[in-house]
């Protein structure tokens, strides 16, 4: 099954564009999930359980780094948004 996830990342502290860089940097990394940055969000697209698993990993190395930070997501079932 195939998941698109919009996600945005709010870390609370001074300097918020450098953890928001290095995150998305990140999820660029992996060769196997589609990654799209738009102004306010990123879209990450691919296989259900290896997005979950690479976000997981993700906001946890970000908020290990960050301390305080705030993640917002929409998940959709990528599978049936695109059959209609």
């Amino acid at each position: 099954m195939q998941v698109m996830v919009e996600l945005s990342l709010y870390p609370l502290v001074n300097d918020y564009v450098g953890p928001i860089k290095a995150f998305i940097e990140r999820l660029n990394s992996y060769s196997n999930l589609t990654v799209i940055t738009c102004s306010t969000s990123t879209q990450v697209h691919g296989d259900y359980t290896e997005v979950m698993q690479v976000l997981g990993a993700e906001m946890q190395r970000t908020h290990e780094e960050v301390g305080q930070a705030v993640f917002v997501a929409k998940f959709l079932n990528f599978d049936a948004m695109s059959s209609k």
